[in-house]
């Protein structure tokens, strides 16, 4: 069947959804939809089904059909879909139109429903009459009385009478009661009655309760039972339910009743009915109870033996001791039964075996009470049996036992029998008896004892082997009393160990109640104590003490050879000695007594020989045994000193043996004679003073929970008068404390005492010796050092300012030598910890403290200004190895007064601590013993020689030099003469190279005693004449100076016919070149003969730039050996090598506090000249040498001081406060590696050039000038000059700001080589692309362009790789690359204004940007992979824009394309309202390559510090600097001089 449409087969509306009014039907978009997808479905699968069965044509017409077919279908359903687009209109009109359909479907419904009322219903619509009479009555009088009479008569009951007749009825019938009772015959057990309300109620305790009454008052109408309540109870078995059926109290409710008619005495026949009914009841009671005993808990240990319903009840318990016991023949029972005698009475019990009347009143009362219960029956009866026979054991346990009091108490019933006495209760034997079977138990609560077993075994039978049983139980009683006496000491008792001895030895005369106590701080001996009963108290017991000395040994070993060894394990004990102790003895000693509690506290004696206790408590409770913990600790304190006189006696040190000190403190062991240290002269001085002053040596031991030992070494008084409170009397103790170990170690107790008697013998000879010195006023010690403490162990000294440093002395045994320890207090400095090894070395040379002392004194001020040059590691050091830390200065001690100063591992500065407050300072580059050769490992310092000229106090060192001295020619002088440091100087002969002069004459700190130290602070001054006369051949040599051979107390200013020789003289000429001697053919005069003043002046005669030996030297290099070419030797515009000629920074002597920089020449570029023309200056400027630096330099300590403690710039640059020292080589550093760069990079082309100590070089269009600022050599500079074919391309002002540039953030601290790398390829791009970048660097370096521009970001170049920059290049390298006919350049981006102005972070970016020369296009350097939208993104999306719209070709687009990201780049983030607001005054952030690797705390070196990482930035500390000047000439650069 083919397909129908779809069409004929739609769903009528009202089947699936309702619809509103009759509008047509309508169906689901979704349903049309799966219809027919169903349906195309279908037909696609019928076609699958019936086409392979028709010809070809037949196929293709269907298939042809089909798609026509469903391509109708599907376009019907578009069409469709697009009109449903616009449906909403359409269906609100449905809507109101179903509306007002249903509207009116209810107006029309309405209608029909009301014309259909009209005509059918209310037709036959009819009331009924009103019964207008009965309606009148009911409203009228409340009533209705037409009812019929037969109601009343039948249905209401009559009214009842009056509560005053019920009264007075009942009353009477009370009275008629009561008649009745007294008239009658009444049982005695019915005399508990009550009479109410017009009935009797008779109760019967524990069996019923019944009322009766009469229905009259006439005698003969009989009682009427009214009511029985039975009062039987069984509350452990009934549940709480009532024991009598209501039936069955019916049933004898109707007996009774018919036996009380015609009955002479009813009232005795209901007592019978009921008294006999309710004791049948209670005796089933106690039958079913005792049934459900044995079938719960108590099994076959009760049994039933009788149970006749009505009479009696026969229960036998304790079966099995029926069974075992003979006594108990006829077991034991109890019966419950009725009374034979009188039945009326209650239940009775009857016990067998019988028992007393007072026992069977107890027992009788379990089931004459409310609760009946053969379980307290039992119970009772149980209690009275087992007091019974805990009775009888007692009495003989204390026939057995005379002096034992038992005590019988407690339910069940328990004996206490105190086995020993003193006796605890848990010791107690507690004897009872087991309820169900009624055998003996016994028990010790505190122990399980093994013994207990077979002591009952001996209560339930043969009581014969009590005693012996009792004693055994109170030995080992006693052994626990041991191990808890010993819990907390330091010893385990053992009742058994593996002990070898021979048979007849006295180990085997000891009994067997004992037990062993090893020690655990002396393995080799055993304590065994001893156990016996006292004869007259058999519960006390006596303790003897034996002490055994054993050995390890095998059960092979012969006790009686000790030879014998073999491998075998040694497990056992060897008894050596056994010695016993007198008890009394050991525990009445002169400091300990353990006295008997009975004697301190007598109590009365009982007449039955049993003592009462005291009327005190006793010191110990009962389970401490006092002369047990007497005798271990006496062991315990004792064995020590044994073993440790055996040592002593071994070593032959001779002592008094063991002693207790007075007053019964404690022990003590005293020595004799201690023997000589090794290394110690006997006949010394020093020896025999020490003994002198030895009182005592005493041993003791301190400590409670841990031991040891404390020797006390007593002198008297001190050679030393010490500051120390302590250490004011003469008696001086002195204590050392030692571990106290097993005997094994003792041989190590000894050898640390004699260590720390060593110590004492060593110090003391030192201290001895120093003392002399300090008795002796002109050495002066007392003023250099005070003596904080001398303890004979040690000695803290105090010197430097306000005694703020201290140094302890000791000796160490271990290394055998003196060991010093440096401190401080008060916040005090104490560098000398870094000469401490070599100080050490010293001492124990010389053994002098004298010495020690001068060196602190003189070398405290220097060191502490050189231990404040930075020593933290920096990183960025090295070109290529920026991630190697490499550390900033490394101090280097060598001897105690000379140490060299390492810079970056490169250079090196050698420092001398010499008298009178100098220090010498060389080039440690050069050898010290020939100043031609330079060591492997450092690199000569390039005008060191002229910055610490600017630093040397010439009033200072050479106070007496007069003027005059500049004009005459130096002498002819030797440089190898020696200054006279004869043997008994502090320091003595030191071994020297060529040396300065101030070197020889100040041979370190050179004192000879007995001569006076030279006066003042001025080295040269020679000492006191007199007794220098005495000495035979005092160097009258001819290389000696002719000041040398005057014989002055107090020698003024020299005569003026002596010339001074170079060894006087602050910067002597180098030894071996005589170019300035008269002796020398080459010689010509002095540079001061050119001139009329020492000072500079014009002089047109001789060429600008050059000193007046160049007119003979030339320029073929040095004639002294130099390591270096020519090209580098020529000296500095600051250095000068003529003797006594003052170099130019030095103020002139003419002119006192003049500034060091005045003057100057055109030559050296120096910003400060001023250029007038016609005349020309002069400036004594000598040829720098190489080898300058290696002639030591004399410094004060304030100028030493000055050089080393950071300080701000001396121009104020900005940056970090370094010290001068470091500014200077750090500038050497930068400039060096600027020489290396320039000769390995093909950036830079270097100009040659005769100018030391200056960098020339060239690139493209500009020639460059570096050098150090000659004023103070603390910064390097460029000087940036066109080249002659392109000085119409550059500006005054972009060569200043390529010149700024390079001062504040190339050649700036921190000094990093990569900075100038990056600069130098910086400079090294073409011409235009080098023109933007001077425009980026004007950005960065003036602010306010920023502001002026209305730019969002400001901009700072990154010279070197910052960490947070994408890792293209390594960090801390160039971060300038040129590659090709690319360059990439970082900088930082800081977002300025807008909401970042108050405490928000505002952001920062580093973007790396790629200038492409080619296609002149700038773009940001990114990943390949890109990753999620950030600033970065939107910075390369503002490039690439600026590059699609904003490039001209006539110009390179580096500095338009970073002006437009400044302007107009915007962050995600940021609102349009954010964006549109206004830029705020720009501040600028530290550069990146400024940031990182930086040594000092601020973080930020060169730029003022900042909150955090891109965070607003605060105000330098220093002074405020000026925005960069514009319109300055040429000469004027601001950062090469003052302005």
């Amino acid at each position: 069947m083919a397909p129908v449409p779809l069409e004929g087969h739609q769903t009528p509306a009202g089947n699936n959804v309702p619809q509103e009014g009759s509008r047509g039907g309508t169906i689901s978009l979704t349903v049309l939809i799966d219809f027919i997808i169903q349906r195309t479905y279908h037909e696609l699968t019928v076609l699958a089904e019936l086409l392979p069965r028709k010809t070809d044509m037949e196929r293709k017409i269907e298939i042809y059909n089909f798609s026509a077919r469903t391509r109708q279908l599907f376009v019907r359903l578009l069409a469709l879909v697009k009109w449903a687009s616009s449906i909403t209109k359409v269906e609100r009109s449905t809507h109101i139109m179903g509306f007002l359909d249903k509207q009116s479907l209810l107006f029309v419904d309405t209608a029909d429903m009301l014309a259909r009322m009209a005509r059918e219903t209310l037709v036959h619509a009819r009331l009924p009459n009103f019964h207008i009479p009965a309606a009148v009555e009911v409203l009228t009088t409340g009533t209705y009385c037409r009812l019929p009479a037969c109601i009343r008569e039948r249905i209401v009951p009559p009214d009842p009478i009056t509560p005053s007749e019920r009264r007075s009825t009942l009353l009477r019938l009370n009275q008629v009661i009561q008649h009745r009772l007294v008239t009658g015959n009444l049982l005695p057990q019915m005399r508990n009655l009550k009479i109410e309300s017009g009935r009797v109620t008779f109760t019967v305790e524990h069996e019923f309760e019944v009322s009766l009454t009469v229905m009259g008052d006439g005698p003969n109408i009989p009682w009427r039972l009214l009511d029985i309540d039975i009062l039987v109870e069984d509350k452990e078995t009934g549940d709480g339910k009532a024991l009598v059926h209501s039936l069955q109290v019916q049933y004898i409710h109707q007996v009774i009743q018919s036996r009380l008619v015609d009955n002479p005495q009813p009232l005795t026949e209901v007592y019978n009915c009921l008294h006999f009914f309710c004791q049948s009841l209670q005796l089933e009671v106690l039958y079913s109870q005792t049934l459900r005993l044995c079938r719960d808990r108590l099994d076959d240990h009760i049994h039933v033996d009788e149970y006749t319903p009505g009479k009696c009840l026969s229960i036998s318990y304790w079966r099995e001791l029926t069974c075992k016991d003979p006594k108990s023949e006829l077991g034991y029972r109890l019966t419950v039964q009725v009374d034979t005698h009188d039945p009326a009475r209650p239940l009775t019990v009857v016990h067998v075996p019988s028992l007393g009347n007072k026992e069977c009143e107890i027992a009788d009362r379990a089931i004459r009470t409310d609760l009946l219960s053969m379980e307290r029956l039992l119970v009772h009866t149980i209690y009275v049996r087992t007091r019974s026979r805990l009775t009888e054991l007692k009495q003989e346990v204390q026939t057995m036992m005379k002096d034992v009091e038992c005590h019988l108490q407690g339910s069940p019933a328990i004996l206490s029998v105190p086995v020993l006495q003193p006796c605890l209760r848990a010791e107690q034997l507690l004897v009872t008896v087991d309820t169900h079977t009624g055998m003996l138990q016994c028990h010790v609560p505190q122990y399980e004892a093994p013994l207990i077993p077979e002591l009952q075994t001996a209560l339930n039978g043969d009581h014969s082997r009590l005693p012996t049983l009792v004693s055994e139980l109170r030995y080992w009683i006693t052994q626990r009393r041991c191990e808890k006496t010993l819990q907390h000491l330091p010893a385990t008792p053992h009742e058994r160990l593996p002990l070898l001895h021979h048979p007849d030895h006295p180990m085997s005369k000891i009994g067997r109640h004992r037990m062993f106590v090893r020690l655990h701080k002396h393995p080799n001996v055993i304590l065994i104590v001893e156990f016996k009963e006292k004869e007259s108290t058999q519960c006390e017991i006596d303790c003897s003490f034996y002490l055994a000395v054993v050995k390890h040994s095998s059960i092979e070993d012969d006790p009686h050879d000790d030879s014998i060894e073999t491998e075998i394990p040694k497990m056992y004990l060897k008894v050596l000695t056994l010695i016993e102790f007198d008890t009394f003895v050991i525990t009445h000693g002169p400091f300990t007594s353990v006295d008997d509690q009975s004697e301190k506290f007598p109590g009365k004696r009982k007449p039955g020989g049993r003592q009462e206790p005291g009327s005190r408590r006793t010191k110990h409770p009962a389970y401490f045994i006092p002369e047990l913990a007497h005798v271990v600790a006496l062991c315990d304190e004792r064995i020590p000193f044994v073993t440790l006189a055996q040592e002593l006696t071994k070593r032959e040190i001779a002592h008094q043996g063991l002693q207790v000190e007075a007053n019964a403190t404690a022990l003590v062991l005293r020595l004799v004679q201690l023997p000589p240290s090794p290394g110690v002269d006997t006949q010394s001085a020093s020896w025999l003073a020490l003994l002198k002053r030895l009182l005592s040596v005493a041993i003791r031991v301190q400590g409670k929970a841990t031991k040891n030992w404390m020797a006390e070494f007593v002198f008297y008084g001190s050679p030393l008068a010490s500051s120390h409170p302590k250490e004011q009397g003469l008696r001086r103790p002195v204590y050392f404390q030692y571990d106290m170990g097993t005997a094994d170690t003792v041989s190590k107790t000894v050898d640390a005492l004699l260590n720390d008697w060593s110590q004492i013998v060593h110090l003391y000879t030192v201290v001895e010796d120093l003392a002399e010195y300090f008795r002796i006023e002109k050495y002066n010690l007392s003023n250099m050092v005070t003596i904080k403490s001398y303890s004979y162990s040690r000695l803290v000294l105090g010197y430097g300012p306000d005694r703020g440093a201290t140094v302890t002395v000791d000796w160490n045994s271990s290394d055998k030598a003196f060991r010093l320890i440096f401190g401080a207090t008060n916040n005090c400095v104490n560098a000398h910890s870094l000469m401490r090894e070599q100080l050490e070395a010293h001492l124990n040379r010389h053994r002098n403290l004298a010495q020690i002392v001068h060196i602190l004194h003189e070398t405290y001020e220097p060191l502490i200004s050189i231990s404040k040059l930075p020593t933290i590691p920096q990183l960025g050091v090295h070109n290529q190895r920026p991630q190697v830390p490499v550390q900033t200065f490394t101090i280097m001690p060598q001897s105690p007064t000379l140490l060299r100063l390492a810079y970056q591992g490169m250079y090196c500065l050698e420092l001398r601590l010499r008298g009178g407050g100098l220090v010498s300072l060389r080039d440690g580059a050069y050898s010290r013993f020939d100043r031609s050769n330079v060591v492997d490992e450092f690199t000569p310092t390039q005008g060191l020689k002229a910055f610490l000229s600017k630093y040397v106090d010439e009033t200072a060192v050479f106070r007496r030099r007069s003027q005059s001295e500049d004009d005459n020619p130096p002498s002819p002088i030797t440089m190898d003469s020696d200054g006279g440091g004869g043997p008994m100087s502090f320091l003595g002969a030191h071994h020297r190279g060529p040396q300065s002069p101030a070197q020889q004459r100040e041979g370190g700190l050179r004192f000879h005693p007995p001569l006076t130290p030279p006066s003042g602070s001025n080295p040269h001054t020679p000492a006191s004449p007199h007794p220098a006369m005495s000495q035979a051949g005092q160097h009258q040599s001819f290389g000696s100076s002719p000041a040398t051979s005057f014989n002055l107390a107090s020698p003024p200013s020299l005569p003026p016919n002596i010339n001074p020789s170079p060894n006087m003289l602050p910067h002597p000429s180098p030894g071996g070149l005589l170019a300035n001697s008269p002796s020398n053919p080459l010689h010509v005069p002095s540079p001061a003969g050119l001139m009329p003043t020492s000072s500079p002046g014009p002089c047109p005669t001789v060429p600008v730039g050059h000193s007046p030996a160049s007119s003979f030297m030339g320029q073929t290099g040095h004639t002294d050996g130099s390591p270096f070419p020519s090209s580098q030797s020529m000296a500095s515009p600051a250095t000068s090598n003529w003797p006594g000629s003052p170099s130019m920074p030095r103020p002139s002597p003419a002119r006192p506090g003049q500034s060091p920089g005045g003057t100057g020449h055109s030559a050296l570029h120096s910003p400060q000249a001023d250029h007038k023309p016609g005349v020309s200056h002069l400036s004594r400027v000598l040829p720098q040498r190489s080898w300058a630096g290696a002639v030591p330099t004399l410094l004060t300590h304030e100028a030493l001081d000055l050089l080393c403690s950071p300080s701000p710039h001396p121009q104020h640059l900005p940056g970090p406060e370094l010290s001068p020292l470091e500014r200077f080589l750090g500038c050497v550093y930068m400039r060096r590696q600027l020489q290396r760069f320039i000769q390995n990079d093909d950036c830079l082309t270097g100009i040659p050039t005769t100018e030391p100590g200056v960098v020339h070089f060239k690139v493209e269009t500009l020639q460059c000038r570096v050098g150090l600022n000659p004023q103070h050599l603390q910064s390097l500079h460029i000087k940036v000059s066109p080249l002659p074919d392109h000085k119409e391309q550059w500006t005054v002002e972009e060569m200043q700001i390529i010149e700024k540039f390079f001062d504040t953030r190339a050649a700036a601290p921190p000094y990093k080589p990569n900075a100038l790398s990056g600069f130098g390829r910086m400079l090294n791009v073409p011409y235009n692309v080098l023109k933007d970048f001077v425009q980026i660097m004007k950005l960065e370096l003036i602010p306010g362009l920023v502001q002026q521009q209305q730019m969002k970001w400001a901009v700072q170049w990154s010279l070197r790789t910052p960490p947070s920059a994408t890792p293209i290049v390594p960090t801390g390298m160039a971060a300038v690359l040129v590659c090709r006919t690319k360059i990439l350049v970082f900088l930082q981006i800081t977002r300025i204004g807008g909401p970042y102005q108050s405490t928000i972070e505002p952001p920062s970016l580093v973007l790396p940007l790629v200038y492409d020369v080619s296609t002149n296009l700038t773009q940001l350097a990114e990943k390949r992979d890109p990753g999620p939208a950030s600033a970065t993104t939107a910075a390369s999306l503002q490039l690439k824009r600026f590059a699609e719209f904003g490039v001209s070709h006539n110009e390179c687009s580096l500095f338009p394309a970073v002006r437009d990201l400044l302007c107009s780049l915007s962050l995600p983030s940021e609102s349009q309202a954010q964006v549109a607001s206004s830029p705020a005054p720009p501040t600028m952030q530290p550069s990146p390559a400024m940031q990182m690797h930086s040594p000092m705390p601020g973080g930020v070196v060169g730029m003022p510090p900042q909150t955090g990482a891109g965070g607003p930035p605060q105000q330098p500390s220093g002074p405020p600097q000026s925005p960069y000047p514009v319109g300055i000439t040429m000469g004027q650069h601001p950062m090469m001089g003052p302005q």
